[in-house]
C-alpha cells in the first residue's frame, strides 16, 4: 500500500511541475526566460521544412533528412536549461561517380559528432532558420547554417564553417577531419 501511495505522489508531482512550466515563444532568448522554459514553436515555422531533399554539390549527393522534436531539452555550460521545438537534421553525403558513402551521421557514434540543430527562426529574413553544426571529428568546420524557404518543394542552404586550428595529426586516434557538407551559400535543396 505504501508503494503505490508512494507512486501516486510522484505521478501527481510530475504532473503539478508539468502544468507549471511557462511557455514561451520559440525565439524566446533563453536567458530572458526562467530555468527549464519551454519555447514552443507557437507559430507553426518549424513543420514547413521537415522532410528528406536532396542536392548535388562538387560532384557529391546531399541527402538531409530534417525531423521535427517538440520539448527538445537545451544544456547550455553556464547551468542554464530550457526546453525547445527543435529542427535536426540527419544528412549523407555520397560520390555520385563510386556511390560510395563520404559521410553520414543517421546513427551517430558517442558522443555524437555532425549534429545540426536548430536555434530559432530568423524573422526579419522570412522566417527563415538558423542553426548551428558541431563539426565532424574533433569539431572541425563548426559553425551556422542558414535554411530558407523557396517554396513547398524546395529550400537553400548556406553554411557558415568557424575556422580550426587541428590538422590531421592533432585530433586523438587521427580520424577523418574533412568536412562534407557544402560550404557553400544559397544551394537548393529540392524535397522527394
Amino acid at each position: 500500500m505504501k508503494k503505490i501511495l508512494l507512486l501516486l505522489t510522484i505521478a501527481i508531482s510530475v504532473i503539478n511541475c508539468k502544468a507549471q512550466q511557462q511557455i514561451y515563444p520559440l525565439n524566446t532568448f533563453y536567458k530572458d526566460a526562467p530555468n527549464y522554459a519551454y519555447m514552443k514553436d507557437l507559430d507553426n515555422l518549424l513543420p514547413p521544412y521537415v522532410g528528406t531533399y536532396k542536392a548535388t554539390y562538387q560532384g557529391n549527393e546531399i541527402t538531409l533528412f530534417i525531423t521535427k522534436e517538440d520539448h527538445s531539452l537545451i544544456d547550455h555550460s553556464n547551468n542554464r536549461k530550457h526546453y525547445e521545438d527543435v529542427l535536426h537534421v540527419k544528412y549523407n553525403v555520397k560520390k555520385i561517380t563510386t556511390g560510395s558513402i563520404l559521410q553520414d551521421n543517421l546513427n551517430p557514434p558517442s558522443p555524437i559528432r555532425n549534429e545540426i540543430i536548430s536555434m530559432g527562426t530568423n524573422e526579419n529574413d522570412n522566417n527563415s532558420i538558423s542553426l548551428r553544426y558541431s563539426g565532424t571529428n574533433c569539431g572541425v568546420g563548426w559553425g551556422r547554417i542558414t535554411l530558407k524557404k523557396i517554396n513547398s518543394t524546395q529550400i537553400t542552404w548556406s553554411y557558415y564553417p568557424n575556422d580550426s586550428l587541428f590538422s590531421n595529426g592533432d585530433c586523438p586516434g587521427s580520424p577523418d577531419i574533412t568536412v562534407y557538407l557544402p560550404d557553400t551559400e544559397n544551394l537548393v535543396f529540392t524535397k522527394q
